[in-house]
């Protein structure tokens, strides 16, 4: 469905507008997909995020900076999200052996069983991109990098 008919407008000003349009329309309509499929887990699309970051860092402790750093959402509070994760025990904290007043993070064994049955369903979710072929992927991933410059 076109963006004119999604949002039901007739016109835009320019191409440019109607990009800023579309990519705002189709960034709510995936964060809600997937706030969709992460719900029955009892987790945020922000909490999958942190608990992706910290597998890849796996089995190293890290700094709650670090997650901040890398996180999709630059607006999230890493710490909160943190908080939230360890009560559901997807996450240990430690004092860091270095810096007493610095805490650091790794993701438990529970919380990567978890994120294992979160990526079957996210990988599900993922096929509804496969719309597009992989080179058409591939460019409109240059064209979104591009934009970020």
């Amino acid at each position: 469905m076109s963006i004119e008919k999604a949002i039901k407008q007739k016109k835009f000003d320019n191409e440019y507008e109607k990009l800023l349009v579309n990519l705002l329309y189709t960034t709510g309509c995936i964060s809600t997909a997937q706030n969709r499929v992460l719900k029955p887990f009892g987790i945020s699309a922000q909490q999958y995020n942190v608990l992706r970051i910290l597998r890849g860092q796996h089995p190293i402790s890290v700094s709650v900076g670090l997650v901040a750093e890398r996180m999709l959402d630059q607006n999230s509070n890493a710490s909160r999200l943190i908080d939230k994760l360890t009560q559901k025990g997807y996450i240990n904290r430690t004092v860091c052996k270095y810096d007493r007043r610095q805490k650091e993070v790794v993701i438990s064994a529970e919380g990567l069983k978890a994120l294992r049955e979160m990526d079957k369903k996210m990988n599900q979710f993922q096929k509804q991109f496969e719309t597009i072929s992989v080179d058409e992927a591939r460019k409109m991933n240059e064209l979104l990098d591009q934009m970020r410059k």
